[in-house]
């Protein structure tokens, strides 16, 4: 199997957890996903949030998302339990496309080292 029928499958597998556990039938997209990971990522699964901490928490997952690759590394946490990171490179300039191939494979790699799949 090709390294990236392998990444598509996982993702799939991946998008087909989570939307059934936190989607009732539907089909949860990349966006959704980051978010899942930023409440993870804070260990604050039951709160509600604003618009604002929402964005700060996709922030966060993606931060946590790109630790592996260098772009980021863990700095601290505030003391509301606010994970902070650090910008160790730039981002390269990537298309959108591009962009998405590199979020699904750090999403599915996180999911591996957490166990989720396999």
């Amino acid at each position: 199997m090709s390294r990236d029928e392998q990444l598509k499958n996982r993702w799939n597998n991946v998008v087909e957890i989570l939307s059934n556990q936190f989607a009732e039938g539907d089909v949860l997209d990349l966006d959704a996903i980051i978010y899942l990971i930023g409440v993870q990522e804070l260990g604050k699964v039951h709160e509600t949030f604003k618009k604002d901490e929402k964005l700060n928490l996709m922030h966060i997952a993606i931060c946590r998302l790109l630790v592996p690759y260098g772009y980021y590394e863990f700095d601290f946490v505030d003391k509301d339990g606010w994970p902070h990171y650090s910008v160790k490179e730039e981002l390269p300039a990537l298309k959108a496309g591009e962009q998405s191939v590199l979020m699904k494979e750090a999403i599915v790699n996180y999911f591996l080292e957490n166990e989720v799949i396999k």
